[in-house]
């Protein structure tokens, strides 16, 4: 026997989607109009991706009370937005562009992109992709540090290797000398 069912939609009352590109990121926000009912206010503004605009749209999304903003992975500009938001206690979500290409209706444009971004994340339809915590990014960040130092250093070493390979084994500095103070099999006097 059917049973009739009483299903309420989900939609995350107040709403961000940004649209991030290297030079601007297109915002949208959608929150519930005062008149009430299944009306809604939207508002797309244009930010420069540098550090005291994004202070103000975070201060703004703050203002507005906000309470998801969503992003799509776009290269690694997402990063100083993502961690901007977080700092003022949003709660950003990095949206993979995969899965988001998969949903129907996609359109081009920037501010059509945020636009819909915007729609299908207060409908819940996106997930997030992981964005470990403070702690293990900082140390993801040092470590990954230390291996460009590391590598830098071995490609000087190479590089030093390759001018002391015509000079006497005891005048090069890069490189230790062997029992019979030769150098790679070299025949040079010590």
């Amino acid at each position: 026997m059917l049973a009739e069912s009483h299903d309420e939609e989900q939609i995350i009352a107040r709403v961000a989607a940004l649209d991030i590109a290297k030079a601007e990121l297109v915002c949208c926000v959608r929150v519930p109009s005062p008149a009430g009912g299944k009306r809604r206010l939207q508002e797309v503004t244009t930010h420069s991706t540098m550090t005291q605009a994004l202070t103000e749209l975070a201060n703004r999304l703050v203002e507005m009370g906000v309470q998801r903003v969503v992003m799509e992975a776009t290269s690694s500009y997402w990063k100083p937005v993502f961690y901007l938001l977080e700092a003022h206690g949003l709660d950003p979500w990095l949206v993979n562009a995969r899965d988001v290409k998969h949903l129907p209706g996609r359109p081009k444009t920037d501010v059509l992109d945020a636009v819909w971004l915007c729609k299908v994340a207060e409908r819940q339809m996106l997930r997030p992709s992981f964005v470990p915590p403070w702690p293990i990014r900082r140390l993801r960040d040092l470590t990954r540090y230390r291996t460009d130092l590391v590598a830098a250093r071995t490609a000087k070493k190479r590089t030093g290797s390759r001018s002391c390979s015509k000079t006497p084994a005891s005048n090069c500095r890069w490189w230790p000398q062997t029992s019979s103070g030769y150098r790679d099999g070299q025949c040079w006097p010590r």
